[in-house]
């Protein structure tokens, strides 16, 4: 498999048509109908279901749709290795890729990146959001340098460097609502009220052994991976959403309120990259500014 071809792939992808992505691409429909048509056999699959007769759109299969995911990561991969090698042994110009949860320990990141920058105005930082899963996936495959993660490690896979930060687990909800009164909330406080949880501790997890209680026993009113629109649906009167304190903004005009748990729930932080990775000059600075700066 051809990257040449994959970038094809992708292409006809994008334009739902091989005529058109013939005309991006340069190439002839012909030539690029045969290419496809080859890497169909060479995978076995079909990737296109073409249109009827009178329609030219194409749309992916199955199989399809998982090449497009994986054509991508490795069209990324490969570009950021070209970058990364083209570099100057003189200069430090680069990219620091960090795949990251919605928390406000991401200041701490901010703030190195900040120092460095003064130093290295090279340098471009690029963050990706998600849950634990998705960014230990990311690191894995090399799509990101750094991960950061809440909880435990697997230290035989991953370094880790410990941050001075912990996240706040607390209640998300409208001032107006009963809840509102009370300084800190219980568990026995959420047993009978419409909850939005993040997709993750849904299935179980941290919160739902603080509550003491599976999932299927919670009243659960939907599931959140950005809490931003989790607090839109709270917002609405939706329910009550369980997450981290100092995401959502709820000074001032707000209609919406924070309320921690209690007992305290913390989350600790941890920025981890893969063992035995071979860094760029721009990750390796950042990687020392980090530690400079968690130390001091």
């Amino acid at each position: 498999m051809e990257l040449r071809v994959l970038n094809y792939f992708l292409a006809i992808a994008r334009e739902q048509s091989i005529v058109h992505a013939a005309e991006s691409l340069h190439l002839s429909q012909p030539t690029l109908s045969t290419q496809i048509k080859n890497l169909e056999q060479e995978l076995g699959k079909q990737l296109f279901i073409r249109g009827t007769k009178g329609s030219r759109k194409v749309t992916l299969t199955e199989e399809g749709m998982i090449l497009r995911k994986r054509a991508e990561e490795i069209l990324d991969l490969v570009k950021k290795a070209e970058t990364e090698i083209k570099m100057s042994d003189d200069v430090v110009i680069g990219d620091v890729f960090i795949g990251t949860g919605e928390t406000d320990g991401i200041r701490l990141i901010a703030k190195a990146a900040k120092k460095l920058q003064d130093r290295y105005p090279g340098i471009s930082y690029h963050l990706s959001s998600g849950n634990s899963t998705l960014v230990s996936e990311y690191l894995d495959k090399g799509l990101i340098d750094f991960g950061i993660i809440f909880g435990d490690v697997d230290l035989t896979k991953y370094n880790v460097l410990e941050m001075p930060y912990h996240d706040i687990w607390g209640v998300l909800m409208r001032k107006d609502s009963p809840l509102a009164e009370k300084e800190s909330i219980a568990p026995a406080d959420l047993y009978d009220v419409p909850l939005i949880l993040s997709q993750q501790e849904s299935q179980g997890g941290t919160l739902t052994q603080w509550l003491g209680r599976e999932p299927d026993q919670l009243n659960i009113a939907a599931t959140y991976n950005l809490i931003f629109n989790a607090s839109l649906l709270v917002d609405e009167g939706l329910g009550y959403a369980i997450g981290l304190d100092k995401i959502i903004n709820t000074t001032g005009e707000s209609n919406l309120c924070f309320r921690p748990l209690n007992p305290r729930l913390e989350n600790k932080m941890n920025i981890i990259w893969k063992k035995y990775q071979v860094f760029s000059k721009p990750v390796e600075k950042f990687l020392e500014v980090l530690r400079q700066s968690f130390i001091n």
